[in-house]
This record gives C-alpha cells, structure tokens and sequence, in this order.
C-alpha cells in the first residue's frame, strides 16, 4: 500500500482503540450484498446509509437480546461502521465491516453498566440475516429503487454514464473497456480449490446475502483490537503484491488464494485504470459512521469511551 493510505490506516485505527472503543469485547460483523446491490449502492450513497440504518438497528437490537435486555428497557449498544468499496481482486464490492460492541449497556444509575452478550448460534444467525434481508428490501422498496415482484424482485436502475458501466464491469470481474470489454478477467491458478466450508456456525448466507460474525476481540486483547481496526481501514491496493509482466500487464497477486484455486488477477493498463476509477467514492462521502453509545450526540457517550 502507498505511504499515505498507510498512515492513515495507522492513524485511523489507532484513533479508535484510544478514543472510542471502551474496555469491552468488541465482535466484528461483516455484511455483504447480492451484485445487483452493490452496483445501487456504489450509485446511490443515500441508498446504502438507508439501509445502513436498517442493518444497525436490526443487530443492535439482536446484541441486546443476546445480553438479556431489551431496547425498550434502554438498554443500548455501540458499533463503528467502515464502508469497504473493494474486494481482493481489485473489483468494487460495496460492503459493511461493522465492529459492535458485543454485549450492551444500562444506562440507569449515576455509570452505565456493561453486560457481556451470548455468543450468536447458527440458527440465530439465519434467523438474523433473514429478517436483515426482508427488511432491506422493504426499505429499497418504499424508496422506489427495488421493483416488488413476489418470484424476482428486481432493481429500478440502469447503467447510464461512463462510470456506471465501468462500475458494472467491475462488480462482475469482467474487462470493462478495449476490444475484450464484457468478458471475464484473466486470472492465475496456481493453488489447488479449497473445499467448501460447511456448518461455519458463524456465517449465514440468503439469497446472495451473507452474514459473518466470527472474529472477536476480548477485553486483554487491545492488540488484536487494533490489528483489526487496521484490517478494516486499509487502502484497496497492496503495492507489494502488484507487479508488472513481460507483456506490459499488471498482475495483482490475492493475499489468499480463493476457493477456485485463483491467486493472480492480470488485467490490460487501461483496465486496470478503469478498475481503480470504479472503486473512487463519491465525493464528501463519509465512509465510517458512529452508532449508538459512540454517536456524537449520544448524551453518555464521554462516560462510555475512553477518556
């Protein structure tokens, strides 16, 4: 990664475990979407922080229950949310990487109390990503950018300038221009597949959905914590692993090989341009966001964080 992304990666995460996360456990969950999500969000940022709210709310209230309380009792939660535009390959694949506070807070008396959460099951999991997915869709459809259709509900969008279509490109890992524009991207196979996980009982997967909620950071590990909170806040590009062939090609090498076997990307000069312009946000967009205790308007928020 460049100089600059990594300092601010450094900075970033070393903000967060200073000042925002208190001495608790913190759970990370990582929500990704079907294609055709990713490509409204990447287009619509009121879109994805609709549904943002929708997601937060929904295991906010799921962490609560987890810590035997419920919202209404004002029992309360915290996440930090990071929105990752990239995938591994170089490709856009909007998603959430949310670190939660896993367990919840009372907020009665003169100092809130914290309350550890069960750990979530499988079928705790499905239920949860289940009604996650019900419930964005619902949320798309008032805002009349899902199209209601009981078999196959389907997106009111259509690629329209320049970017959307190299967004578009890139989202299906295809050459988004030149005279192999539409077909898949080259890539190297130089590990044997993987064999399919199966009963993760941290990972649900709906519909082109899924839901993973397997790493956690203890109380002790404020190491681990902000290992982490780097992870999540990194560049979308590892110089290290990039590299130039004979022929002229860039050749970005995956940081692990994928189930396929797959290990290399290796893409034209130019598409590995219009890949690099498919993963810019829109400009004056926030891509970490503060929930619950660690609102800035939360009215307990400097009796939570550390100080």
């Amino acid at each position: 990664m460049s100089s600059c992304g990594a300092r601010r990666m450094v900075e970033s995460a070393a903000h967060l475990v200073d000042h925002v996360f208190p001495e608790a456990p913190v759970r990370q969950w990582v929500l990704t979407f079907p294609f055709p999500l990713r490509f409204l969000f990447a287009n619509d940022p009121n879109a994805l922080s609709a549904v943002l709210t929708v997601v937060h709310r929904a295991i906010s209230t799921f962490v609560c229950r987890q810590s035997r309380f419920t919202v209404s009792s004002g029992a309360r939660t915290g996440a930090v949310t990071l929105i990752q535009r990239f995938g591994s390959a170089l490709n856009l694949n909007v998603h959430l990487h949310m670190l939660f506070l896993d367990g919840a807070y009372t907020l009665s008396g003169s100092r809130p109390t914290f309350r550890r959460a069960r750990q979530p099951v499988g079928e705790e999991l499905n239920c949860l990503l289940d009604t996650l997915s019900r419930r964005i869709v619902r949320a798309l459809e008032r805002r009349s950018l899902l199209i209601a259709d009981p078999e196959h509900p389907y997106l009111d969008l259509e690629p329209g300038s320049s970017l959307d279509h190299l967004q578009a490109a890139s989202i299906a890992y295809r050459i988004a221009i030149g005279p192999q524009a539409g077909r898949k991207a080259l890539t190297l196979y130089s590990a044997p597949p993987l064999d399919e996980i199966s009963n993760n009982p941290f990972l649900a997967q709906i519909s082109g959905f899924s839901l993973h909620a397997a790493t956690v950071c203890e109380i002790w590990q404020r190491s681990r914590l902000e290992r982490l909170c780097r992870y999540i806040t990194r560049p979308p590009i590892a110089t290290k692993r990039l590299s130039v062939d004979d022929r002229g090609r860039v050749v970005y090498r995956y940081k692990h090989p994928f189930r396929d076997g797959s290990t290399h990307v290796v893409l034209e000069p130019m598409d590995f341009i219009a890949r690099l312009a498919a993963l810019v946000p829109r400009p004056r967009l926030n891509l970490t966001r503060f929930h619950g205790v660690f609102a800035p308007n939360f009215k307990l928020r400097d009796r939570i964080v550390p100080q």
